[in-house]
C-alpha cells in the first residue's frame, strides 16, 4: 500500500493591500518565511504579524489583487528548486529561469532561508581562494570558506575584484554564483556577455533582481543565492563563491519594506532588526567537516560607502559580522592605481595561514614594505633633494607600486604571482625603470614559461619553492635580464 504525504492547506483572504504589503485574515498556523498564494499566478511570503492579521509581501506577480481576495497558504518553509541544472543560466529571485533558455529541471528544493552550519559542522580553513588579483593574493589572501567584505565608494571597482575572482576559477571545479541586487540590468547583462565570452558560464550561475524587479524579489535574491549554493556544499562536497552586488541596496530595500510594515524606525530609518537581516545571511558561509562532504562556500558581499565613510551603518554593521574587508579607494582610483586597492583599511582575519607555502614565504614583508613606501612618499612630496637611501627606497617602491597594478578582467595566476616575486625579492627587478614593469613582468613570465615548463608545473603541483626550482628560476631569471641589458 502507498503512503502518499498530506500538505495542510489554510485558507484566508486579504484585508488590505499597500504597494507590496499585503494584510491578511484567517491563518491562525502560519509561520514567518512561509509562502502563500493568490490565485494561480501570483505569490507572497509571510514577512510579521499583527494582533488580528498577517503580513505578506508580494514576491511574484501582482495581478487582481484587493480586499476579499482568497488567499490559500501550505504551512512548509519557502524552498525553491536548486541543482546541477542551474549552471550557466541565469534566474529570478525565485529560481525562475529569465534567459529565455527554457524551464530549469531542479534536483531538490532547498529552503530559502535555511540554517547555518552550527560550530561542530565547521573546521578551520586550509586552503586558498586564488582571486588572480595579484594585490589581494599576495597581502589579503581569502580562505575557501570565508566571508570577505569588499567595500568602497561608487565607481571604484569593487565588481570588477569580484568578476575577476569568478573568472579566475576557471578549471579549478569551483562553483560561482553572481547575485545582482537592485543593479541596473545594463550592467548583469554586462557581465553576462564577459562570462560567455571567457567561456565560465559552465560553473557560473547568475541570480538577477535588478531595479526593475519587485521589492520582494529583491529582498529574497540573497538568500537564494546562498541555497543555490548551498546544494554544490551540502550534496556534492564542492567549493563554491558567492557574489552580493550589492547588500547595500538591499538593506534599502528592506528599510522600505519595514518601513510599509510600519515599524518603528531607527538609525538611518532602518529597522532595528537590519544586523539581523545581515548576519543570518552571513553566517551560512563554512568550510564544512569531512563528515559532511569536505565542502566550502565563500561569501564576497559588496557594500557602497559614501565619500568613503566605512563608519556609516550599514558597512560598519557588515565589516563587523565577517572575516575581513577589502576597502577601494577613490582616490587610490583618481590616481590610476587599479585595482585601487587601500591597504591601511583593507584585512583578511584569516591571514596568511591558507597561503601557497612559497607565496607565503616571499609575499610576508610585502605589505609592510608598501605601506611605509607610501608614508615615505608622503614625507618627501614637497622635499627637493633626498638622500640615495631615500632615493633607493621609494624607487622600490615604485616598482612595487607597478607590479600590484593589474588591468580589469586580466586575472593572474598564482604560479605567476610567485614568480614575480622571487624576481623582485632577487633583485632582478631593480634596474628597470617604473614606467617599464608591466611590459617587462610580461615579458620575463613567458621567458620562464618557455624554457622551464617543468618548473612551473612542479611549483603548481607542491605550491612550495625547493631549492632545486629556486636555482632554476635564478638562472632562467639572469639569463632573461642578460639579454634584456644586451638589447
Amino acid at each position: 500500500m502507498k503512503l502518499s504525504l498530506i500538505k495542510l492547506k489554510e485558507y484566508g483572504e486579504v484585508v488590505e493591500i499597500k504597494e507590496d504589503i499585503v494584510r491578511v485574515s484567517g491563518f491562525a498556523n502560519c509561520m514567518n518565511g512561509q509562502i502563500i498564494s493568490f490565485g494561480e499566478q501570483t505569490q507572497g511570503v509571510i514577512v510579521g504579524f499583527d494582533p488580528d492579521y498577517v503580513l505578506a509581501l508580494i514576491v511574484k506577480g501582482h495581478e487582481s489583487i484587493k480586499p476579499g481576495t482568497p488567499v490559500q497558504a501550505d504551512i512548509e518553509a519557502f524552498s525553491v528548486p536548486v541543482g546541477e541544472a542551474f549552471l550557466g543560466r541565469t534566474v529570478s529571485a525565485l529560481c525562475e529561469p529569465v534567459d529565455g533558455k527554457g524551464p530549469i529541471e531542479g534536483a531538490k528544493d532547498y529552503p530559502i532561508f535555511g540554517a547555518a552550519p552550527s560550530v561542530l559542522e565547521r573546521i578551520p580553513l586550509k586552503k586558498v581562494v586564488e582571486s588572480g588579483v595579484k594585490i589581494i593574493d599576495m597581502m589579503i589572501p581569502l580562505g575557501k570558506g570565508q566571508r570577505e567584505l569588499i567595500v568602497g565608494d561608487r565607481v571604484t571597482g569593487k565588481t570588477t575584484i569580484a568578476v575577476d575572482t569568478i573568472l579566475s576559477q576557471k578549471g579549478k571545479d569551483v562553483v560561482c554564483v553572481y547575485c545582482c541586487i537592485g543593479k541596473a540590468e545594463a550592467s548583469l547583462q554586462r557581465i553576462y556577455e564577459l562570462f560567455a565570452e571567457r567561456d565560465v558560464l559552465g560553473y557560473t550561475i547568475l541570480v538577477s533582481a535588478t531595479a526593475s524587479s519587485s521589492m520582494g524579489q529583491q529582498y529574497l535574491a540573497p538568500y537564494v543565492a546562498a541555497s543555490l549554493g548551498e546544494y554544490f556544499m551540502y550534496e556534492q562536497g564542492r567549493d563554491v563563491i558567492v557574489v552580493f552586488d550589492d547588500l547595500t541596496k538591499h538593506a534599502w530595500t528592506y528599510r522600505q519594506i519595514s518601513l510599509l510594515l510600519e515599524r518603528s524606525p531607527g538609525r538611518d530609518a532602518y529597522p532595528g532588526d537590519i544586523f539581523y537581516l545581515h548576519s543570518q545571511l552571513v553566517e551560512r558561509a563554512c568550510k564544512l567537516s569531512p563528515d559532511l562532504g569536505d565542502g566550502s562556500m565563500t561569501f564576497l558581499p559588496i557594500v557602497e560607502t559614501l565619500q568613503g565613510d566605512v563608519t556609516g551603518y550599514i558597512p560598519s554593521n557588515l565589516i563587523s559580522m565577517t572575516d575581513g574587508q577589502i576597502y577601494t579607494s577613490s582616490s587610490l582610483f583618481s590616481e590610476g592605481f587599479k585595482p585601487p586597492i587601500d591597504l591601511g583599511l583593507s584585512v583578511s582575519r584569516i591571514g596568511n595561514k591558507v597561503q601557497w607555502p612559497a607565496m607565503k614565504e616571499l609575499s610576508s614583508m610585502l605589505r609592510l614594505e608598501y605601506v611605509s613606501f607610501k608614508e615615505l612618499e608622503k614625507l618627501t612630496r614637497l622635499r627637493s633633494a633626498v638622500s640615495e637611501e631615500v632615493e633607493r627606497r621609494l624607487r622600490r617602491g615604485r616598482i612595487v607600486t607597478e607590479l600590484l597594478k593589474q588591468d580589469r578582467n586580466a586575472p593572474v595566476g598564482m604560479e605567476d604571482q610567485v614568480i614575480l616575486l622571487y624576481a623582485l625579492s632577487k633583485g632582478f627587478l631593480d634596474e628597470v625603470e617604473p614606467m617599464h614593469v608591466e611590459e617587462h613582468q610580461a615579458r620575463m613570465l613567458q621567458h620562464v614559461k618557455e624554457t622551464r615548463p617543468t618548473l612551473i608545473s612542479e611549483l603548481l603541483a607542491t605550491k612550495t619553492l625547493s631549492d632545486t626550482m629556486k636555482e632554476g628560476l635564478d638562472e632562467e631569471l639572469a639569463r632573461f635580464h642578460a639579454s634584456v641589458a644586451h638589447n
